[in-house]
């Protein structure tokens, strides 16, 4: 990386794009997962900076250019058109965009133009920073995450930030849902694919009695089985759960918790179940109703796109019997839903 700016995130770059293929591994073994950008075969650093420095160059820009470049090169790909683009030009690509683009078009390519570790971090601050906390993002970015995700995530947080993920998280939420998240925080889930039904039995057992078997709910029960278990041990244990109780787990989630709590325990049973049908499911809740919740919609689509967005899109095809991209076609405009649309493919 170069000098500047992005000589910052040198190291966890690094570490993360020589990584990027077992980050996220376990929701993509579980659901035989596909992604929708894979990296170019006839990768042209040389031709791709300077179809950008064309693009930027002169009377208007040309974001058609942009869209194809970006959207067609994997995120590796991306950080060396970055750098090579710098060693050329001097001058940095993110800045150079940044004054040529504008609203959720530049938001979208400026998180394309990050390792997305670095940009899950920056989430992640942009939750915590200012007057309230965006509890949704904090949920669904340490909840959906892996051990390998979580120890990169505290990595890259402090050499982004130079502050500790863990003391910002326990400054900026408090009760239970900080000693959920906390838990989460230490990146010591069994990833294994190992089924114990005698666990499954005791867990189940001990879920109900802290929860519709007693008088208010034992939150700390909750919390340890939903952070340690592997997820198919967690999916036996729904299953014996709703056979003791007659009850469906996130029914009786529904009925005995609120608040954060509440959405921290939904999003880690239904991660658990199926994380490609949950991330449909936060895709769908960004583009319903009054508004669309454009920061959320970058964030999967980017952040998924060499995982399993195209694993998510049939989801979502078949949860709302609407294509993901015609969903982003009636929400988004532009050339924010243009380049949307090329990543999706």
């Amino acid at each position: 990386m170069s000098a500047t700016t992005s000589g910052k995130y040198e190291d966890i770059s690094t570490i993360y794009l020589s990584d990027l293929n077992t980050a996220g591994q376990i929701s993509v073994k579980m659901g035989n997962c596909q992604p929708t950008i894979m990296p170019c075969e006839d990768f042209d650093v040389a031709a791709d900076i300077k179809a950008l420095r064309k693009a930027c160059k002169g009377l208007g820009t040309d974001e058609q250019v942009i869209i194809d470049v970006l959207t067609n090169r994997c995120a590796a790909q991306r950080m060396e058109i970055k750098q090579a683009y710098f060693d050329k030009y001097g001058n940095e690509l993110v800045d150079v965009l940044k004054s040529e683009l504008g609203g959720n078009f530049e938001n979208a390519v400026v998180a394309m133009l990050d390792p997305p570790v670095v940009y899950a971090v920056k989430e992640l601050r942009r939750a915590m920073k200012g007057a309230g906390t965006d509890e949704d993002t904090l949920v669904e970015i340490l909840c959906t995450a892996t051990n390998a995700d979580i120890h990169m995530l505290k990595e890259c947080y402090f050499q982004v930030h130079e502050r500790d993920l863990e003391s910002d998280i326990e400054g900026d939420t408090s009760g239970d849902v900080r000693n959920l998240l906390t838990a989460l925080l230490q990146g010591t889930r069994d990833e294994s694919y190992d089924v114990d039904e005698g666990l499954a039995e005791a867990d189940a057992t001990a879920l109900f009695e802290a929860g519709e078997g007693c008088f208010g709910t034992d939150e700390s029960t909750f919390n340890f089985i939903l952070a340690k278990r592997n997820y198919l041990q967690l999916q036996a244990t729904f299953k014996v759960y709703e056979q003791l109780s007659g009850t469906e787990i996130l029914d009786a989630i529904d009925n005995e918790v609120s608040g954060t709590l509440k959405g921290c325990y939904i999003t880690l049973v239904r991660v658990a179940k199926n994380p490609q049908l949950y991330f449909a499911r936060r895709l769908n809740e960004a583009m319903k109703g009054a508004g669309t919740d454009e920061d959320t919609i970058i964030r999967i689509v980017v952040c998924r796109s060499e995982y399993d967005l195209e694993t998510i899109k049939d989801m979502y095809l078949e949860k709302y019997d609407m294509s993901l991209k015609d969903a982003i076609k009636s929400e988004c405009g532009g050339d924010f839903k243009r380049l949307l649309l090329a990543v999706c493919h």
